[in-house]
């Protein structure tokens, strides 16, 4: 007599391997995706590895919620697209402003913050409010949160903003002359112009400072609009324990 079809052990065990496969591809496709640029000394790659305050803040929140998933960095404009469009997709350092707010699912802060117009001491620029600065040239990084904040002013690219790809290349084009004005957050400017070679408190005027610039004084990670909120839910509980196992402050007391 002919055995049925799925009776047959040889097609019952490559249609269950066909299903354990389509499982993993499942599993596969709901894993989550972290996207970051180089920001330091929030995030930034050394020596070929990924490093910085807010990524070992990540990288401890993953840990305590024992999720896996690796980073990735690239320029922010792809990063930030990724994380507006995507699924399960994790971004940091983000700023939370009043533009973004509805567009991510927030986390938590994962570092401190504040943003200043920065000029160099020679040029002796002044600015009282912020339309002092529209007569000059401003040095930008494309979609981060200062130049989304300059635009929301009423400021243009190409006209008084000059946007780059990278945050070193604004602190060069204020060196050179080629920009007055730099917008750019504390721990960041100063860590480039040391990078530089330069000493902040010589070279660097915090000529105007920003502080309707991102809420809560701290950059972010957030998720995706079409991540499910159980799992920011789970990123929140862990980001929460290591502020209050002390993870936190370990890492920042290396950074700051």
């Amino acid at each position: 007599m002919k055995q049925p079809l799925f009776n047959c052990p040889v097609t019952r065990n490559l249609l269950l391997a066909a299903l354990a496969c389509l499982s993993l591809q499942a599993v596969a496709g709901e894993a989550i995706q972290i996207v970051t640029e180089e920001l330091p000394p929030y995030n930034m790659t050394q020596d070929g590895r990924l490093t910085g305050m807010s990524t070992e803040v990540v990288q401890a929140v993953l840990e305590e919620i024992g999720e896996q998933a690796s980073i990735q960095s690239m320029p922010w404009a792809r990063a930030y697209d990724i994380a507006l469009n995507a699924e399960n997709v994790l971004i940091y350092s983000i700023a939370r402003t009043a533009q973004r707010e509805k567009l991510f699912k927030w986390v938590g802060i994962v570092a401190p913050m504040h943003w200043y117009l920065y000029s160099l001491p020679q040029r002796n620029i002044q600015l009282k409010q912020l339309d002092d600065a529209r007569p000059y040239q401003i040095g930008t990084v494309q979609e981060d949160a200062g130049e989304q904040y300059l635009v929301a002013q009423g400021f243009t690219v190409g006209k008084n903003l000059q946007s780059s790809n990278k945050y070193a290349h604004n602190y060069e084009k204020l060196t050179l002359g080629r920009i007055d004005l730099w917008v750019a957050n504390d721990l960041n400017a100063r860590y480039l112009v040391r990078q530089a070679g330069d000493e902040p408190a010589k070279v660097l005027i915090p000529t105007l400072s920003l502080p309707d610039l991102g809420s809560g004084d701290g950059l972010n990670m957030a998720f995706s609009r079409q991540t499910p909120d159980a799992t920011v839910e789970r990123f929140r509980k862990g980001l929460k324990a290591i502020r209050d196992n002390g993870t936190y402050d370990a890492i920042a007391k290396r950074w700051l």
